[in-house]
């Protein structure tokens, strides 16, 4: 059994003249979270790697979230950077988590939309069909979608072969609202 866990970046802000690899989250991003990351926590959703893009916004939503994580569990996950995710197509996506190594039984990515949001919808086969029905309407920042998959090795991992085990935002587990 392997497990995914796709997490969007919190939201981020526009500064003027910042390239948008630089660009970092905003309050409500540094609000959103560490709440996302006391939830993962709470419901025992630790990974043995996250896969973080290189955007300012992707890393710092990691370790805001992993910073409230590690309150409450005492742990942290290992991370790697990986440039192939920064606002990537779902195929690519796909293609980094079919890479990881078999001994990774739950994988987190953290990425960007709308590679984020695509990839969830692909590989969703069964599962939760009302966290399904609220995932096909949007992909607030700061979601994540739980997958798991029947397999041994994250090569076997494909589309329609996810059971969507749970999609939560930052206003589903308490934030007054969700951000686009």
């Amino acid at each position: 059994m392997k497990r995914l866990i796709l997490f969007r970046h919190a939201k981020s802000d526009w500064p003027a003249g910042v390239d948008d690899l630089e660009r970092p989250l905003n309050a409500r991003g540094r609000e959103a979270a560490p709440l996302m990351g006391q939830y993962l926590a709470q419901e025992g959703l630790l990974p043995d790697l996250a896969v973080v893009s290189p955007a300012t916004r992707t890393r710092e939503t990691f370790t805001l979230a992993m910073e409230a994580f590690e309150a409450v569990t005492g742990e942290v996950p290992q991370m790697l950077i990986e440039p192939r995710i920064y606002e990537s197509q779902p195929e690519q996506l796909l293609k980094v988590v079919r890479e990881t190594q078999d001994g990774v039984r739950t994988l987190m990515m953290v990425g960007h939309n709308p590679g984020t949001h695509e990839l969830a919808r692909r590989l969703t086969g069964f599962g939760d069909r009302y966290a399904f029905s609220r995932l096909t309407q949007k992909y607030p920042t700061a979601g994540i979608t739980v997958l798991d998959f029947d397999v041994e090795s994250w090569r076997e991992a494909g589309e329609r072969e996810g059971r969507l085990d749970r999609f939560v935002t930052p206003k589903s587990v308490g934030a007054d609202r969700d951000d686009d």
